[in-house]
């Protein structure tokens, strides 16, 4: 199995459709609930939901329909042609969207009389129950599993026994939870695809894009507004569990959660766009789990602060590599940097001058509290960016994290009418940078190591001019782009670190990575370079433009879970970085020049 799904969702449902049609990973009904379909972690047990031709299998033309979520994929097959319509309704209602626990599927005939079949085969609770399936008067009813139900005007005969039958009209299928209102008809779920189809070209209408790379841009930020949560303002780090990192290893985490770090880094790559309602909810959900207590890496959807990991040994993972998990224990770990993107996020959002706060003071004692902490905790060593598990160090981005908490904090304070505050902030935050210039830059190795002290070249440095801690034209951060190349690339890609970790020596290329690269090389003034790097890096995207956390240097398999909104918020921030500064090296600094 390769990951070269479509992502589909509306906020509150994601799934994930194979060019087969197969729709191999849904969990309901949250991001992070049991999953229903998950044959991406089990091609016999995970369960699925595809619609085949009577014989055999197929693979069709699977693609975004330009601007939206909602995804088209062409079958030939005997002489015959049809078409499958799969969508997550997001309907405009007033000045909101009506986004249902529901997909839907849209059959249509395009040539001949095409003869299909239908497998419905949920498996919920991550493949631990086989649901009785029953048709009622709707269709299929999900037993086992209350208020599931597959909706459709399909006879349900064909659906339980999987009979072929032809295909001379549009049909339809629609999964749904917790409603019952009368089921639809052809007429208006075509209406409903045309609403959504509308709706979500109305939003990205409003993105403001750079004049480089901005097809891919489009499709990045549209993949990151799928990992928002309508109900909460939670931003989830990935849509699935337990995609290896590297195939035969046990580098498998479950991502479906809110990780305050991922999640600022999309609401400023949203924001920059033009995009702030996603920043807005995140905003309240970071009050309203700051209000419940000390702050953690990672939450729930709903703000859980507790997210044990288990194993789930009956899955054979994906492509039989075992080691499926869900929970995430990294919920109990202490990361230093938390405090600096969470400073970033608040001063980005209560400033912007389009957002309008009814008290944007009310958040200071947050802010207070969060820049303390990073004052506290700068010098005691934490796990990291990278999540280490047993690697207690004084890791350089997250004292340069901590020394943006209190830079930002001092500017923040005197704004707020807090000047002693601010400048006692501003006194520390001065020592705090002056200490990882001196003990974040190795003369020896040429470059800014993981570690304070250290000696191993580490790509979460490739931020530090991003951050505002040093100039990118600086020669410590130049020598640092000329060792990394040298020390963290293979084939063209870079890997996060090359150092033995908890499971020793990582092979594959986190993708944010490259791009951060790209960035760091734009705004070293090598923008040539920069170019060269986006271009490789972006051509590892799937056939639908998507991206997962990692990449197989050795193959170009995509691996992590998928996909990654955390690698898409590096493609914004590099196309967007390396298009400002080619609009300013061609003199086009005003509109039509």
């Amino acid at each position: 199995m390769k990951l070269d799904h479509a992502a589909i969702g509306n906020g509150r449902v994601l799934a994930l459709v194979a060019p087969d049609s197969s729709i191999d990973w849904l969990c309901l009904p949250r991001f992070d609930s049991p999953s229903v379909f998950a044959r991406l972690l089990d091609l016999e047990r995970g369960g699925n939901w595809a619609i085949l031709p009577a014989e055999g299998e197929v693979r069709g033309n699977l693609r975004y329909i330009p601007n939206t979520n909602v995804v088209s994929t062409h079958f030939e097959a005997a002489g015959a042609a049809w078409e499958v319509i799969d969508f997550a309704p997001r309907i405009p209602d007033g000045l909101t969207m009506r986004c249902p626990l529901a997909i839907v599927r849209l059959v249509r005939p395009l040539a001949g009389r095409p003869l299909l079949r239908v497998v419905f085969d949920p498996r919920p609770d991550y493949a631990r129950r086989a649901p009785e399936l029953r048709e009622n008067s709707r269709g299929v009813e999900v037993g086992g599993f209350p208020g599931l139900e597959l909706v459709t005007n399909i006879p349900a005969p064909h659906i339980l026994s999987g009979r072929a039958f032809v295909l001379d009209q549009p049909l339809f299928m629609m999964l749904r939870l917790g409603t019952r209102d009368e089921p639809p008809s052809i007429a208006r779920v075509q209406h409903d695809l045309e609403l959504t189809v509308a709706a979500w070209r109305a939003w990205v209408k409003n993105c403001a894009l750079p004049p480089f790379a901005s097809e891919q841009v489009i499709r990045s930020a549209l993949c990151l507004k799928l990992h928002a949560s309508e109900d909460t303002g939670a931003i989830i780090a990935a849509a699935t569990t337990s995609v290896p990192e590297a195939i035969g290893t046990p580098r498998t985490w479950d991502y479906r959660y809110c990780w305050l770090r991922d999640a600022a880094f999309v609401v400023e790559s949203l924001r920059y766009l033009g995009h702030l309602h996603e920043g807005e909810r995140f905003l309240r959900f970071l009050r309203d789990v700051a209000l419940a207590g000390p702050l953690q890496p990672v939450y729930g959807i709903d703000g859980e602060r507790e997210l044990p990991e288990i194993a789930l040994d009956h899955l054979a993972g994906f492509r039989g590599n075992g080691y499926v998990r869900i929970g995430n224990a990294a919920y109990m770990q202490q990361q230093n940097d938390v405090m600096g993107e969470m400073i970033l996020c608040l001063d980005a959002l209560l400033n912007d001058p389009r957002l309008a706060h009814e008290d944007s003071t009310g958040y200071f004692p947050l802010i207070r509290r969060l820049v303390e902490k990073a004052i506290a905790r700068a010098p005691e060593p934490d796990m990291g960016i990278w999540e280490f598990r047993s690697m207690l160090r004084p890791y350089t981005f997250s004292r340069a994290m901590c020394w943006v908490a209190m830079s930002r904090g001092a500017r923040i304070a005197r704004k707020a009418g807090h000047a002693d505050l601010g400048t006692m902030w501003e006194a520390q935050a001065a020592a705090e940078q002056e200490e990882i210039l001196r003990r974040g830059y190795s003369t020896e190795h040429r470059c800014f190591t993981q570690a304070l002290d250290g000696k191993f070249p580490d790509a979460s440095n490739l931020l530090l001019p991003t951050l505002g801690l040093l100039d990118a034209k600086d020669p410590r951060f130049l020598a640092t782009l000329d060792t990394y190349a040298e020390r963290l690339v293979l084939d063209g890609l870079m890997l996060r670190y090359r150092n033995d970790d908890d499971f020793g020596t990582p092979t594959s290329a986190f993708s944010i990575c490259t791009f951060w690269w790209a960035t760091a090389l734009a705004q070293a003034g090598r923008l040539k370079e920069a170019i060269t790097v986006f271009e490789r890096i972006a051509g590892f995207a799937n056939p639908v433009g998507l991206f997962s956390e990692d990449i197989d240097p050795s193959t170009g398999d995509l691996l992590g879970n998928f996909p990654q909104a955390y690698t898409h918020v590096g493609l914004i921030q590099a196309a967007t970085t390396i298009g400002s500064l080619l609009e300013a090296e061609r003199g086009h600094l005003l509109a039509w020049s």
